[in-house]
């Protein structure tokens, strides 16, 4: 078993911008702020350092972002490269019902 941050929407696109939260709250973790939720911004670039940004990219190494055929083709080389049997997703997502949506893209997809 697996804990894995998923992010899945519609579109690659739209899963991308919605992962900036996550980005935030990981971000937010390694500056010892608060970690609430924050809204998906259209560029991280201001908020963070190079450093912080391989640091938050390293943190979220495994995380499954971005649309149906891309999380499918995560998913299958996570369980490839682990040999896990059952995965937990976890989805920093700033708004519930597009939280819901995330892990229903994926059910879906078994």
């Amino acid at each position: 078993m697996i804990g894995v941050p998923l992010i899945a929407a519609p579109s690659d696109e739209e899963a991308t911008l919605l992962a900036t939260t996550a980005y935030q709250r990981v971000l937010c973790l390694l500056r010892g702020e608060n970690t609430a939720l924050r809204p998906p911004v259209t560029s991280m670039a201001p908020l963070w350092q190079p450093h912080e940004q391989q640091a938050v990219g390293e943190f979220l190494g495994l995380a499954v972002i971005g649309g149906p055929d891309k999380v499918r083709a995560r998913l299958e080389v996570l369980l490839e490269q682990t040999g896990a049997d059952e995965l937990i997703f976890t989805g920093d997502i700033y708004e519930p019902e597009l939280r819901q949506r995330s892990f229903s893209i994926a059910a879906d997809l078994g």
